[in-house]
C-alpha cells in the first residue's frame, strides 16, 4: 500500500467519549452536514481516553481534564459541578449544598477510575478502593459509604434510592475535545467547527477572496470604462441646438415691434409731431 485511500473504503470518523459525556447533539449535526461520512462512536473509560487517541483508536474524543495531554491537542468545553452521592434518607439531604467539613465523619469512597484531582479526600477512607464508579455507586446504595463525582456521572448512575447534593470547595472536572497533534485532518477540523458552533457557511479555514481591483483613472480623474456624464436636460448629445424657423421668427418680431422702449403700446400715430406750420 502506498498510503492512498482505497476508493472502495469510504472515509469515516471515529469519536471517542468517556462516561458522563453525551455527544448526541454534535453527532446529529455531523450527520446532517456530512451524510456521506459515517461517524462511529467509541465509548472509552475515563482513565484510558488519552491513550486511545494517541494509539489511533479514534480520530477525536471527549475526555476529562486533568489528563495526560502529551502529543494531544485539547479544547476545554465546560466545567462540571462536583456532587456527593448519598442515600435519599441521609442527613445531608436536608441541605441544598454540602461542604467538605460536613463529610468529616463519613466514609467517602474513592474509585480507581476517579477523575477528580484531590489533594486530600474529605471524610474517612474505605478499607478498599472500588474498581469503578459504577461499583462505588452500588456500595453507596448498600450503605457502605458516600461518593463524590462530577454531576454527569451521578446522573448516569442514577438510582431511585439515591440522590446527590453539590459539594463546595471541591476539585472539578473539565470536559475537553481532544485529538492527536499530528492528525489534524479535514474531518477533525469539521468536527471542531461543529462543537464550537460554527455555521455550515462559516469561512473559518478557507482562504478569503481577493479584493476586486480598483478601476483605473484617466487624466481628468474619471474612472476608465465608467459611465459618461449625461447631457443636460432638453439637449441630446451629438445634435445641434434647435433653431427658430422664419415663420416663428416673424411672429416674435411682430410682437416686439409694436412696443416702445418706455413701455407704451403701439407705434407713433401720424408720425412725429412738430411745430405747426405758419400760414402766409
Amino acid at each position: 500500500m502506498t498510503g492512498a485511500e482505497d476508493p472502495e473504503d469510504p472515509p469515516s470518523f471515529r469519536l471517542a467519549y468517556v462516561p458522563g459525556v453525551t455527544p448526541a447533539k454534535w453527532v446529529r449535526i455531523w450527520r446532517e452536514r456530512l451524510p456521506a461520512v459515517p461517524l462511529d462512536l467509541v465509548p472509552v473509560p475515563a482513565a484510558g481516553a488519552a491513550d486511545v487517541l494517541r494509539d489511533g483508536g479514534a480520530d477525536a474524543g471527549f475526555l476529562r481534564l486533568p489528563a495526560d495531554r502529551t502529543d494531544l491537542h485539547a479544547i476545554p468545553l465546560y466545567t462540571e459541578t462536583t456532587v456527593v452521592v448519598v442515600p435519599k434518607d441521609h442527613v445531608v439531604t436536608a441541605a441544598d449544598e454540602v461542604a467538605p467539613g460536613d463529610l468529616a465523619d463519613e466514609i467517602v469512597l474513592h474509585p480507581l477510575d476517579d477523575t477528580l484531582a484531590w489533594e486530600g479526600l474529605p471524610g474517612q477512607p474505605a478499607k478498599e478502593r472500588p474498581a469503578t464508579t459504577a461499583d462505588a455507586v452500588e456500595l453507596v446504595a448498600a450503605g457502605v459509604g458516600l461518593l463524590v463525582v462530577p454531576q454527569s456521572l451521578a446522573r448516569l448512575h442514577h438510582r431511585r434510592d439515591l440522590t446527590y447534593r453539590p459539594l463546595t470547595d471541591a476539585p472539578q472536572s473539565r470536559v475537553a475535545l481532544s485529538w492527536r497533534e499530528d492528525a489534524t485532518t479535514d474531518l477533525v477540523e469539521q468536527f471542531i467547527g461543529i462543537v464550537r458552533g460554527r455555521t455550515v457557511n462559516s469561512t473559518r479555514g478557507r482562504p478569503a477572496p481577493a479584493p476586486a481591483p480598483a478601476p483605473a483613472k484617466d487624466k481628468r480623474g474619471d474612472a476608465k470604462g465608467g459611465t459618461r456624464r449625461a447631457p443636460a436636460a432638453g439637449k441630446q448629445a451629438g445634435k445641434p441646438a434647435r433653431t427658430t424657423t422664419g415663420k416663428t421668427a416673424g411672429r416674435a418680431a411682430g410682437k416686439t415691434a409694436g412696443k416702445n422702449p418706455r413701455g407704451g403700446s403701439g407705434g407713433t400715430r401720424g408720425g412725429k409731431r412738430g411745430r405747426p406750420r405758419r400760414r402766409s
